[in-house]
């Protein structure tokens, strides 16, 4: 066993169920967080007991959330699958201690007893049938059951929720070992926090009521009990529980939606924590405010708007080569051509400004992306007239000539052309855009003139130059 003492030891445990959802993605942030904040030790464990609903790429969903997030674990994943024989010892030895029994009642028993006690209008509780007997094993089935403690109190103090008491008389005897031989949840997480070291649990608070069974089992066990927070759960906009009606998702939803790990971070650490009036964090600033005693009591409240609102920050904030670098995977998942890493960085810095999330940055840019442009119909019947032919081919004349190929004297031959012709701005821009884009809303008319390239642009304007004389006919 390791020395529990050493330093502090959090760990983040999911249940390889399902994806890391935006709930538990904000827990293990605040264990995260809790363990960097004090010099401790950050431990992912993998409950996946459950055999039947733990598959392996719900397992690896959630350590490439984990990764994404930037929430490096110092130990693990440790795998509850492959600890059976530290739990059976542990059980044996609660049976040798009396500090667990056999019980033999059968399922239909207990029904029986559930009957008679909501009829009796009590709380429906094992009534300790075979508590007192001692039965050996014998070939029969039953379960192992945790002697639980029928007088007195558990208490406990909360780093966050402050003190709490459970009365003795409301907790009946757990299984800790069901009839197939598996052993329980409430079971298994003690032993392992055991043999991990655990110092704090940091957990949602629908556990709340497992953690004085739990206690009596460390007590039981002769471990010093770990120190406890429990973090409210989130609501929905209607305050009742968050779900996917919601708008909430798993953090690999989020990954294929384009969002950024920044602002998630920041997003997740601000339901429910704050740090004065300061809305924007980085990871290195987090880790020096968080203190898990400044995490509210009451439930923190999803809003998709602000999750937006944080990620179109980062994204304008963000370097244009580390945002190209992301947004090259979405451009291939459209099945565009992977682009030069230079090249791209100089149209990210065109679209960052406009733009809430990846996805939303390749939609905006598709016509950096690909030649296959299509004039939006109302936009090529508005623009693409007879009155673009002259600057349009004014326009090719120069820009076929241009000696350098940047914004500032893209700019320059621009408004000479326009004097030539008496033009202002808006009667050759929009027209030009819609030629080179397909759409009336872009970046810039010259940064949009500079990124696609000299070529692209020439042989662009030609096509709609063709395009409004077919028009004609």
């Amino acid at each position: 066993m390791k020395d529990a003492t050493s330093s502090v030891r959090v760990r983040f445990a999911p249940s390889p169920t399902g994806h890391l959802h935006i709930g538990g993605a904000r827990t293990a942030l605040f264990n995260y967080l809790y363990a960097r904040h004090t010099g401790g030790v950050f431990i992912l464990r993998i409950e996946d007991t459950d055999r039947e609903r733990s598959k392996n790429e719900y397992t690896e969903a959630i350590l490439q959330s984990m990764r994404w997030l930037g929430l490096e674990w110092d130990e693990g994943p440790v795998f509850q699958s492959e600890r059976d024989g530290l739990y059976q010892a542990a059980i044996e030895r609660l049976l040798a201690e009396k500090k667990a029994y056999r019980c033999y009642c059968t399922p239909e028993q207990l029904d029986e007893k559930r009957k008679l006690a909501e009829e009796r209008k009590e709380k429906p509780m094992y009534d300790g049938t075979c508590r007192d007997k001692d039965l050996p094993a014998i070939d029969k089935p039953y379960v192992v059951r945790f002697r639980s403690a029928r007088d007195g109190a558990t208490e406990f103090i909360d780093l966050i929720k402050g003190g709490i008491v459970f009365d003795n008389k409301e907790l009946d005897d757990l299984i800790i070992r069901r009839s197939d031989g598996s052993p329980t949840y409430n079971f298994t997480v003690v032993v392992d926090d055991m043999d991990m070291g655990v110092t704090h649990v940091i957990r949602g608070d629908d556990h709340v009521n497992n953690t004085p069974r739990q206690i009596q089992i460390f007590t039981a066990l002769g471990y010093p009990v770990p120190a406890f927070a429990h973090v409210p759960l989130m609501l929905g906009p209607d305050r009742s529980r968050l779900s996917k009606r919601h708008g909430a998702k798993s953090m690999t939803e989020y990954i294929h939606e384009g969002y950024l790990p920044e602002a998630m971070v920041n997003y997740l650490a601000r339901l429910g924590w704050s740090h004065g009036d300061q809305e924007i964090f980085s990871m290195a600033e987090l880790v020096e405010k968080f203190d898990i005693t400044d995490v509210g009591k009451s439930a923190g409240v999803f809003n998709p708007e602000k999750l937006e609102w944080l990620n179109a920050h980062y994204t304008k904030e963000s370097d244009p080569a580390k945002l190209a670098s992301r947004l090259a995977p979405f451009i291939e998942a459209r099945g565009y051509k992977p682009p030069d890493a230079a090249w791209l960085a100089r149209a990210v810095t065109t679209l960052q400004e406009r733009s809430k999330t990846l996805v939303e940055m390749v939609d905006m840019g598709a016509f950096y992306f690909t030649d296959e442009i299509e004039f939006d119909p109302k936009a090529a019947e508005k623009f693409l007239t007879e009155d673009s032919i002259a600057p349009f081919a004014r326009l090719l004349d120069r820009l076929e000539t241009l000696p350098r190929w940047d914004k500032e004297t893209i700019e320059e031959i621009f408004n000479e052309v326009l004097e030539e012709l008496g033009l202002k701005l808006a009667a050759v821009a929009q027209p030009l855009r819609v030629a080179l884009t397909g759409k009336t809303v872009s970046p810039g008319i010259f940064e949009v003139i500079e990124v696609i390239g000299k070529d692209r642009v020439i042989e662009r304007i030609g096509r709609a130059l063709a395009y409004i004389e077919a028009q004609k006919k």
